[in-house]
């Protein structure tokens, strides 16, 4: 085979590597902020159903999530489309603020006295953040596509 037919063999194939890895990346949605308030109206410790996870090392999890109240996440893409997420344990949110940015798990979150609560971590159950409603600029959210999969919701 000549040098030529070998380069554009290899081109062809790393145009479609590329393409295909573009399509199985992490696409991040927005919420915004008014509609957010909306979605968690209501939302709050004592809202929080115990749900059973199975992560990646096969070793289940128990924890306190909004899945009942929240089974639908909505979010636009960056056309301003509106879009719809599957609440899950692998559905990570990044909150702009103050110009700081924090990420938590979103069915980790809930609302309390004005402020968004939630966990960083699956694993580190006590480790919470605390961020006031108000100083919420930007919210982002994205499904990690961790391997994470409520396995019981009570």
């Amino acid at each position: 085979m000549s040098k030529t037919k070998m380069k554009n063999r290899l081109s062809v194939a790393l145009v479609l590597l590329t393409g295909a890895l573009s399509f199985t990346g992490c696409t991040t949605f927005q919420i915004p902020v008014q509609s957010f308030r909306q979605q968690f109206a209501g939302v709050d410790m004592n809202s929080l159903q115990q749900v059973r996870v199975s992560g990646p090392y096969g070793m289940p999890i128990s924890y306190l999530a909004n899945v009942g109240r929240i089974p639908i996440i909505k979010c636009v893409d960056s056309n301003n489309k509106e879009v719809t997420l599957q609440n899950s344990p692998s559905i990570e949110v990044r909150f702009t603020h103050n110009g700081k940015r924090n990420i938590m798990y979103f069915d980790r979150l809930f609302i309390k006295d004005s402020a968004v609560i939630g966990s960083p971590s699956t694993f580190m159950l006590g480790l919470m953040n605390v961020i006031p409603l108000r100083d919420i600029t930007k919210i982002e959210v994205q499904d990690g596509h961790k391997n994470f999969h409520y396995v019981d919701r009570r």
